[in-house]
Formats: structure tokens, C-alpha cells, sequence
């Protein structure tokens, strides 16, 4: 079956199935969104308001700053920080720098954020006040030379601007000088990503990867997208790539208002809902759990929701179904990756939705499923393969990675490394995880990552990770170990090492202990294996 011919069919003579990518850069999207829309609000944080106009005078004060500081045209800047105003400054200022924003989580711990600095070669961190001990004690080990610490003091009632971010803003005041940027070379963003050998990979996204995923959403939703009027509740974090576009820079792009949140607490984001009143939330299935099991749900506000776009994570069809009982709201499940800036499939808004499935491509998106041995073959309907993927959203390839580029860019096509099957309409199903990715609450989590920390504990001899069913987190780690002759442990003092040694969301919550491990005949643990136990459990 073509890759196209199926899906096509599914598009109405109003939406493009091709879309054009002009050659211009995120700044300049920023730029002429601000020229038209300048009094618009664009971000809203615990009741302070900032438009267009101000966001824009922010951003250039950001990156005249940089620049004084000797930051040039594809240096690379890293940013800590959770939601909030100073991440869309800072990265936006970034960009208008000439430099490439380097995406960190917060929730890394020391080892983590000086693989990453490393890689990066980043001289320059835009972090937040409570991380920066955590940078300090690795900054001797890496290239960092500019450190810039964000304070934030929200509260409910209002946003107390932050000093020191500010004092650094007013350093290059008046001073900004454009550079010259070429979409389709200059790389906008680094996105880490994990990868099958446990090296984190920083996915080269340029700006026109980055502005062509935005650009594909537009045509994909326009019927249902108001330009300058709809708010987007912003929860998922702007480090995640599907935060980074379908929240951030989408709801630039339609000159529409992004209201921040650091963090999901149920509470506090049903609040927000009640005060805000968002017409968009973009989220992870463990979100939507939260909110369709709060027994009052309904008495904030929550039918003010017109669209989900649920990614990261499989969304189970019955809790989609109560969600949207209760809200009113239509939950669209779509699909992507790092490498992809990240979208490429969803299921259509302006047609039949197949509830189980993530849709079909984005437009300008092709993809076709092929066989699992060679990747040279395209399966039949129904049949089980590797989907690959090929559109304007492709990133450029992995940084400094060359070997792994060429493994996973083929001829044009982006490999996943996921399995999946196409039914008849050309809707796509993912089934399984080539790579052995763990998705936990809308975090990928790569075992090997964990298996090597485990490795090091001193009564560890043998580590596998895999990822359990769990109702809430769609998957929670599981470590099954083998302990040395002679050595004990609990399963208590387990999961404490592994707290001082990896972020939070990557420790396991259960830690099983045997006398061996199934393997292959050559010795080759199988993880498989372990993985229909927990299904026929």
C-alpha cells in the first residue's frame, strides 16, 4: 500500500495535504507575530500578564546580553529552568542570538547534566536558583563559563519579577544586533534524547524543522484554531519537545496566550483551569487520569476545554471516553518523537477519529510501516514492522553522532525504531518499542540508563530495567536483579541508591531479586522474556 493514497483520503478539500515552508527563522515568526498582534497577551504566569510587545523587548534584551557576553552565532545555550516566563525569553532570546538552545530537564541529577554540558559544549546555563548547586559541583568538569540564575516567586494572587534575571536582560539594553540565520542549516535546538547504546543523543533541530512542525499543526487544526483568542494551559514542560511545539511555540505562532505552570499538581492546575478558563490542553494520558478521577472536576471550569492533544504516552480508550464525558472536550491522540520535532501523526479533528490509534500523518508527512530485518520492505495491512517516517520535520541528525545518524536517517527516511501496524484508512497503531523505551507519566525513560547505575552498586551483579502496566503512569520501572555471592539488599536501599544517582521519574518502584536471569544461548539477558511474565501476570 502507498504511503499516502490511504490517509490522503481522509483530508478535506480545506486542509492542505502539502503545506509550503517559507525560509524564515523562529525570531522572525516571533517578530511578525509581534508587529501584528502587539497588545495580545502571549504569556500568563500566576496572574501576571506579559504581551507580544513585552515578550518581544525581553527577547532582544536577552540576546544583546548573551552577546556581550561573547555568546556567537552557533554557540550553544543550555536552559534548566520549569515553566515560566524566563524559559520562553531565554530561548527565544537564544535564537535571535544566532546561538542553539540546549534543552536540560531540571530533574537531572549531577552525572546527567555534565554528560549533557559535555556533549553540548555548552559555555553558557540559563538555570533556576534551586538547581544551581547541582550545576556548581560539575561546572569544574565541564565548559560552562556564563551561568545565569532564574529565582521564581509566584503566588497565587500574583508574579514577582525575578532581579537577577532581569539585571542580566538590562545588560546588553539597546545593544542587540541581528544575525543572519539560515533555516534550513542552522540548527535551532538540541533535543536529548535517549538512545540503545544509554548515550543520551542530541537531536539537531533547525529552525526550519522546528517552524515546519508549527506550520503542519496550523493546517491540521486550522478549522478549529482562532488566531489571537484561544489559551493554551501549559503544564507539559517546555524541556519536553512536545511541550516545546504544541504548547510554546504553537501558541506563537497563532498569536495565542500560553498560560504557565511549573508543574502538574492537581490542585493548582484545576484552579488555574477555573480562573484562566483555557480553551487547549495539551497533556500526557496521566494528566487526564488526574483530572477525570477528581470527584469535583466538574465545579472548575473544566467544560471551558474544547481540545486535548494527547501525546508521550498510549491514552487508554476508556479513560478518553470519561474525560470527555466529563468535559465536553475532544481528546485527539497523536504521535512523534525528539527526531521529529515532534509531531507527525494525529488523529484528524476534521475527520473520522479511531479511538486506540494516533491517527494519520501530518500534512507534507509520509510514512510507511516496513519489514522489522531489513527495513527495505513495505509489510501489508495489518502486518507488524518498523514505521519510518519522512517530512519537513526531520531533524538535520544526531550531534556529533554520525554513525548513529546514518543508522537512523536512511535514505531520506527517519527510522523510529518503534513497531507498528497501518490499518486500511492509513491509520497507524504503535505497538511496540524497538529501543525498549519505558514511558512513564509522558517521560522516556532508556533501561540501559538505569541498568548502568545499577551496575555500580557494589551487592549488584546482574540488572535488568523494563517497564510494569501501571493504571496511573501508563508504565512505572521495574528492576529485576541478581545479587553477588555472599551480598544482600532490599529492595529499600535499592531504590534510595538509585535516588541519589538518576532523576526522580527514572527510579524504579519495583525491584525484584532472583537467582538468575533468562538469556539466550549466547548470554544475552532477555528482556522480552521478562516482559510477557508481567503480561501473563
Amino acid at each position: 500500500m502507498s504511503e499516502k493514497k490511504a490517509w490522503l483520503a481522509h483530508y478535506p478539500e480545506s486542509i492542505a495535504a502539502e503545506v509550503n515552508i517559507p525560509s524564515k527563522s523562529m525570531p522572525e515568526m516571533l517578530q511578525e507575530i509581534t508587529a501584528m498582534y502587539p497588545q495580545n497577551n502571549a504569556l500568563s504566569f500566576y496572574g501576571r500578564k506579559i504581551t507580544y510587545g513585552e515578550l518581544q523587548k525581553a527577547v532582544y534584551g536577552f540576546a544583546a546580553s548573551l552577546q556581550k557576553n561573547g555568546i556567537q552565532k552557533g554557540d550553544r545555550v543550555a536552559i534548566m529552568l520549569p515553566n515560566c516566563p524566563q524559559y520562553v525569553i531565554s530561548y527565544y532570546g537564544t535564537l535571535a542570538a544566532g546561538a542553539i538552545v540546549t534543552q536540560v530537564n531540571p530533574m537531572l541529577v549531577e552525572r546527567e547534566v555534565e554528560h549533557i554540558m559535555n556533549d553540548s559544549g555548552a559555555e553558557t546555563l540559563v538555570v533556576l536558583d534551586a538547581l544551581y548547586p547541582r550545576v556548581k559541583s560539575v561546572q569544574n568538569n565541564t565548559k560552562l563559563k556564563n551561568i545565569v540564575v532564574v529565582s521564581l516567586q509566584p503566588s497565587e494572587a500574583t508574579f514577582v519579577p525575578d532581579k537577577k534575571f532581569d539585571a542580566f536582560l538590562l545588560e546588553g539594553k539597546g545593544q542587540y544586533t541581528p544575525v543572519n540565520i539560515e533555516p534550513e542549516h542552522d540548527i535551532a535546538v538540541l533535543q536529548y534524547t535517549g538512545g540503545t547504546t544509554g548515550r543520551s543523543k542530541g537531536a539537531m533541530l533547525t529552525h526550519r524543522n522546528v517552524l515546519a512542525n508549527c506550520i503542519q499543526t496550523y493546517e491540521f487544526f486550522k478549522e478549529r484554531t482562532k488566531i489571537g483568542r484561544e489559551k493554551y494551559l501549559t503544564v507539559i514542560p517546555l524541556f519536553h519537545v512536545f511541550g516545546m511545539t504544541a504548547c510554546m511555540n504553537f501558541a506563537i505562532f497563532t498569536a495565542n496566550v500560553s498560560i504557565l505552570l511549573p508543574r502538574f499538581e492537581l490542585e493548582e492546575v484545576l484552579n488555574t483551569i477555573k480562573n484562566e478558563q483555557p480553551t487547549v490542553f495539551p497533556g500526557v494520558p496521566t494528566m487526564y487520569v488526574a483530572i477525570t478521577n477528581h470527584p469535583r472536576a466538574e465545579e472548575y471550569g473544566i467544560s471551558s476545554i474544547e481540545t486535548c492533544n494527547s501525546g508521550s504516552a498510549p491514552m487508554p480508550v476508556e479513560l478518553l471516553h470519561d474525560f470527555e464525558r466529563k468535559t465536553g472536550a475532544q481528546i485527539l491522540e497523536g504521535y512523534g518523537l525528539s527526531e521529529a520535532s515532534p509531531v507527525t501523526h494525529c488523529n484528524p479533528p476534521f475527520s473520522e477519529r479511531k479511538p486506540g490509534s494516533v491517527g494519520i500523518g501530518y500534512p507534507s508527512t509520509e510514512y510507511k510501516v516496513v519489514d522489522l530485518a531489513t527495513g527495505t520492505e513495505e509489510v501489508p495491512v495489518g502486518e507488524l514492522g518498523e514505521v519510518i517516517i519522512r517530512g519537513p520535520q526531520i531533524m538535520k541528525g544526531y550531534w556529533n553522532m554520525p554513525e548513529e545518524t546514518a543508522s537512523t536517517l536512511r535514505n531520506g527516511w527517519l527510522f523510529t525504531g518503534d513497531i507498528a501496524r497501518m490499518d486500511e484508512d492509513g491509520f497507524l497503531y504503535i505497538v511496540d518499542r524497538k529501543k525498549d523505551l519505558i514511558i512513564a507519566s509522558g517521560y522516556n525513560i532508556y533501561p540501559r540508563d538505569i541498568e548502568e547505575v545499577l551496575y555500580e552498586h557494589p551487592a549488584v551483579q546482574e540488572a535488568v530495567v523494563i517497564g510494569a502496566p501501571d493504571a496511573y503512569r501508563g508504565e512505572t520501572v521495574k528492576a529485576v536483579l541478581v545479587l553477588k555471592a555472599g551480598k544482600t539488599a532490599s529492595e529499600e536501599e535499592i531504590i534510595s541508591y538509585c535516588k541519589q544517582n538518576m532523576a526522580a521519574y527514572k527510579v524504579p518502584s519495583i525491584v525484584e531479586f532472583r537467582d538468575e536471569l533468562p538469556k539466550t544461548n549466547v548470554g544475552k539477558i532477555l528482556r522480552r522474556a521478562l516482559r510477557e511474565e508481567l503480561r501473563k501476570n
